[in-house]
């Protein structure tokens, strides 16, 4: 029986595991590797690390880092962050990484997935889309944005994503600009609307708080990705650092409901 992924997302600025909130105002948290260790120990079900400053400085991946999460990763590894060709996705996935995301890339040139996923297979693709609702008096719906949410695109998230899967994307992760760092909830209207189209695995990032606000992802919208920041590595209300992540018999006991 197929079951949702729970997936920590750690998030690396300068060097080091940040969190964000509305994609602003990284909060230094500790050090990649040292929570890839603790992640390993918990038996985490995938894991996604994002470079924030390689494409918002026009920099490669870091490989040097990505050699050693890999060397240390006991779970299928999604790694993004600067990548811009086929032959950069290739040279991570040899280094012993499941999955690369690409962004801001696919999204100014959607074949650039059909040339990583001829290179890698489909199933190694990954495209991601940040998606902030659209402001303005006269504004409604939501738009996608790149470089650290710095730049807009005045285009519909959903059809993208439909675009993007089409490209050659195995995998589409939709990331909720207004949600991050709020602990609040997913945005299960985005969630759905997103879900309804896409033929390929989604997972939805951004506002989880609880196990509680996964749990009410899953049964809005199935079975799909949960990943989430602020949740596995954040403690009470005055956000003390502490990685965490659901035991085996939490997770049995979130998903003993079927899904819708």
């Amino acid at each position: 029986m197929l079951r949702p992924r729970i997936i920590p997302c750690l998030l690396v600025h300068q060097g080091g595991l940040v969190k964000t909130q509305g994609f602003k105002s990284p909060k230094y948290v500790g050090d990649p590797i040292n929570a890839v260790k603790i992640f390993n120990e918990k038996e985490s079900d995938e894991l996604i690390v994002l470079d924030i400053d390689a494409t918002a400085n026009g920099a490669e991946p870091n490989f040097d880092l990505i050699a050693k999460l890999a060397e240390e990763c006991r779970m299928p590894l999604c790694y993004g962050g600067g990548i811009k060709t086929a032959a950069q996705a290739a040279r991570i996935i040899d280094m012993g990484v499941e999955k690369v995301a690409i962004s801001s890339a696919a999204i100014a040139n959607p074949a650039l997935l059909s040339e990583i996923a001829a290179a890698i297979g489909r199933q190694s693709v990954v495209a991601v889309l940040d998606v902030r609702k659209r402001t303005g008096l006269f504004s409604r719906g939501y738009e996608v944005c790149t470089h650290n949410a710095r730049e807009s695109r005045k285009v519909d998230p959903v059809e993208l994503a439909v675009q993007l899967q089409d490209a050659g994307a195995g995998e589409i992760v939709i990331n909720s600009v207004d949600c991050d760092g709020e602990m609040k909830g997913y945005d299960l209207d985005l969630a759905k609307q997103v879900r309804k189209v896409l033929k390929v695995p989604t997972t939805f990032l951004g506002g989880a708080g609880s196990l509680g606000d996964i749990e009410q992802l899953v049964n809005t919208v199935g079975v799909v990705g949960a990943a989430a920041g602020s949740l596995f590595v954040f403690k009470g209300k005055y956000r003390a650092v502490l990685i965490s992540y659901p035991t085996r018999e939490q997770k049995d006991q979130l998903f003993s409901t079927p899904a819708a």
